[in-house]
């Protein structure tokens, strides 16, 4: 009867363990990917880096003075507005994880708390 006992005990840890282990050292990995998966997808519509490499260059290949600047201002708007919608979806995906993280441990309060 004891060695069940301490049979039982120890799968409870190692249980324990292997969840924690999953829930938090797997999972960023997964999410991690996800997440850069997502970001990559995003980029063949934004194309950020290809809009800040031709900064300087003329839009349409238009050599005119007006051509120049009208070429660096929508660039440069266009580079802003990508680094906004890049910043607003790793912040989202940032908090999701964040609750992600907090769930086990809200749970467990939730139970034990009277």
């Amino acid at each position: 009867m004891a060695l069940a006992l301490i049979y039982l005990v120890q799968q409870f840890f190692y249980r324990l363990i292997e969840f924690l282990r999953h829930w938090y050292v797997k999972s960023i990995r997964i999410y991690s990917n996800f997440v850069l998966n997502k970001l990559e997808r995003l980029d063949y519509y934004l194309a950020w880096e290809i809009t800040l490499k031709n900064l300087f260059k003329p839009l349409y290949k238009d050599y005119t003075f007006l051509g120049f600047v009208l070429g660096f201002i929508f660039r440069l708007l266009r580079l802003f507005v990508g680094g906004v919608i890049y910043g607003i979806v790793f912040l989202a995906a940032v908090a999701f994880y964040l609750v992600w993280l907090l769930l086990p441990v809200v749970l467990v309060f939730k139970v034990l708390a009277p």
